[in-house]
């Protein structure tokens, strides 16, 4: 049974700094490209970051690149999500999620509960 529990989130000023955490039990956790998406109420859910599982090749939706850094622990089945530079507009609940292939930002298999990032001036 795929679980995943995503933790970090806070409220921030924008600008601010944030790193969640994603701990993943109950599968071959290593086999998996796996990342995050969010969803800001009202708004569709949007991808915004993934890893492959083989060689760590990272994926960055453009309005995160350069503020956002994915990196992933094998050893402690951990994923990670350095978030600089916050901006209001990245306010969302943020997911963790294991995907079929990170090039597609529509291919998540299994997700977490979500924690929520509010950047508030």
């Amino acid at each position: 049974q795929v679980e995943l529990m995503e933790s970090g989130g806070n409220s921030v000023r924008p600008g601010g700094s944030l790193r969640l955490s994603c701990r993943a039990s109950g599968f071959a956790y290593s086999y998996y490209d796996i990342g995050w998406f969010r969803q800001a109420p009202g708004k569709e859910r949007e991808g915004v970051s993934c890893i492959t599982n083989l060689h760590g090749d990272t994926y960055y939706t453009d309005s995160v690149k350069g503020r956002f850094t994915i990196s992933r622990d094998d050893r402690k089945n951990t994923i990670y999500l350095h978030m600089n530079s916050l901006k209001l507009e990245d306010t969302a609940v943020y997911y963790c999620a294991t995907s079929r292939e990170c090039r597609d930002f529509d291919a998540w298999l299994s997700w977490g509960q979500g924690t929520q990032v509010t950047v508030f001036s």
